[in-house]
């Protein structure tokens, strides 16, 4: 597909109604959106590949849906600091956040450097990209040791504090990611989350709850990253 067919069809797949009910039920406000589901924007990456020059032409349209197909056909390999940081500087809700943050940065070679420069960022969708990225890395990164996540728990403990609801629910999803790699940080990512529950710190407190309920319940979902390396 040219980019002139993509444009094409994002504009025959526009649906006013889809912009008005994700701003209602997810809270997700973005400019120039037509309105297009995830469904059909997938359909189209598999028909488009993998296509760097397309996805920065897209990212560089007017259309929002161009911004999240360029998240999905973007080669994660290639992506650059000077890339990190347009796409960053556009994060205004979280769909457009972690779209990239899963889709590109996690699978970058910048991914660890990301973390733990955008974790401490003070924009609070700068600032979820960095623990959105450190969850998204637990999946993208299968032969990382244990050692990379145990020291993420600093920058999950310094990001516990801010009240922020965006930065909160990402370091939840931050600390439950790796609790869940392997039976070794599920033990170290419940007892980061008793110490945060054991501060007067609301935030704190609401994260460690979430953790908690995930990473002790009977039916978490559990990984075995590296595989067969470590065992409970």
């Amino acid at each position: 597909m040219t980019y002139h067919d993509i444009i094409e069809a994002l504009h025959d797949l526009a649906d006013a109604s889809v912009v008005a009910a994700r701003e209602r039920k997810f809270g997700i406000k973005s400019q120039g959106a037509l309105g297009i589901t995830h469904k059909d924007l997938n359909a189209l990456v598999r028909e488009i590949g993998r296509d760097n020059d397309l996805a920065l032409r897209l990212y560089d349209s007017d259309i929002y849906e161009g911004k999240l197909l360029c998240s999905k056909i973007f080669r994660p390999k290639d992506v650059t600091d000077a890339l990190c940081e347009k796409w960053i500087s556009d994060f205004d809700n979280w769909e457009i956040c972690d779209s990239f943050c899963m889709g590109q940065v996690a699978k970058s070679p910048l991914a660890k450097e990301k973390i733990r420069e955008w974790t401490q960022r003070e924009k609070e969708f700068e600032k979820r990209a960095g623990f959105a990225t450190m969850a998204a890395y637990c999946m993208a990164d299968k032969k990382a040791e244990n050692e990379i996540f145990e020291a993420f728990l600093p920058l999950i403990e310094q990001g516990a504090e801010d009240e922020r609801y965006y930065v909160k629910k990402a370091v939840s999803w931050a600390l439950r990611s790796i609790g869940k790699r392997n039976r070794d940080l599920q033990v170290i990512a419940i007892e980061t989350a008793e110490l945060l529950n054991e501060t007067e710190i609301k935030s704190a407190q609401w994260i460690a709850r979430d953790v908690l309920r995930e990473l002790t319940g009977e039916k978490v979902r559990m990984s075995d990253y590296p595989r067969n390396i470590y065992r409970a």
